[in-house]
């Protein structure tokens, strides 16, 4: 079977990658809407997604997903547009909506494309349905698989914790399918990959990010731990103390915060960094050939 492969650009890439609630959404998605209209109360839902994971030695995201579909019963089905239509009622930070537009032509300007993609234990289905879905290159998330009639039979992807870290690695090298198993380990020559690790961003607020930053900061990229103003910042705190990112800032992504700072310095420091790369590149390619 063929899959997508995404060629290098002509420009250096910087992908941005983000965790979804609480990242770039004040609380869960599922209790932006969803549990309410079950009629259950957010906390109590929770517990017994919980329960049901403990209980049967469960995936935590399967038993969310496996619970939805369990409360919904009798109310209604859980199809695929429903979900996408509650997603489109999920709150956004201050400046997610125009983000993305202005970062791109930050980094345009300096000669950098930016991507921006999710990597996230929400629904993809819900996370389709929000005003910056199509912002994204790529969404990575929980899924379900669908009948005919959109109705979920199946759990079709479920993401959490370390399976988090092959989507950095299939961007890394330009195989985003993800059932595409032999290009995510196939070997690249370093000066061959799409977008090396060390031009990633990888932005988030939960212990479920960990992997992820972790990767990207030791591999020489910037992650960034997000956490609410109205909240502490015990979390960052130890995030930042236990070397998991590299810096933290409000969930705020209007013009002038400090993530909109963060972000721009890191396009800059991108830029000069490939400038010089590419003179290491020549140089080695000379070299081979002699």
């Amino acid at each position: 079977m063929q899959y997508e492969r995404l060629e290098k650009e002509s420009k250096p890439v910087l992908a941005v990658c983000y965790d979804f609630d609480r990242t770039l959404s004040p609380g869960d998605m599922q209790a932006q809407g969803f549990i309410q209209s079950v009629g259950a109360d957010v906390d109590e839902f929770w517990k017994q997604s919980n329960e049901l994971a403990k209980n049967n030695d469960m995936d935590m995201n399967l038993a969310y997903m496996l619970t939805m579909v369990k409360r919904a019963k009798g109310k209604f089905y859980v199809t695929k547009e429903a979900l996408r239509k509650y997603g489109s009622q999920i709150k956004l930070y201050a400046g997610v909506k125009d983000w993305f537009g202005r970062i791109n032509a930050y980094g345009a300007e300096r000669g950098i494309i930016v991507e921006h993609y999710i990597i996230s234990s929400g629904l993809k289905e819900m996370i389709e349905g929000t005003a910056i879905a199509g912002e994204f290159k790529k969404i990575y998330a929980s899924a379900f698989m669908y009948d005919d009639d959109g109705v979920p039979e199946w759990c079709a992807q479920t993401i959490n914790y370390t399976n988090k870290t092959q989507f950095l690695f299939r961007i890394e090298k330009g195989c985003p399918d993800i059932n595409d198993h032999a290009g995510v380990n196939e070997y690249i020559p370093p000066e061959r990959l799409r977008v090396p690790l060390r031009n990633f961003v990888y932005i988030g607020d939960s212990d479920t990010d960990i992997p992820c930053m972790k990767l990207v900061n030791s591999s020489g990229g910037h992650s960034i731990g997000v956490y609410d103003e109205n909240g502490g910042k015990e979390k960052v705190y130890r995030l930042i103390k236990n070397s998991r990112i590299r810096y933290f800032a409000p969930a705020d992504y209007t013009e002038g915060s400090v993530m909109d700072g963060l972000l721009k310095a890191i396009i800059d420091k991108t830029a000069a960094y490939e400038k010089l790369e590419e003179r290491h590149v020549e140089n080695l390619l000379e070299a081979r050939g002699n």
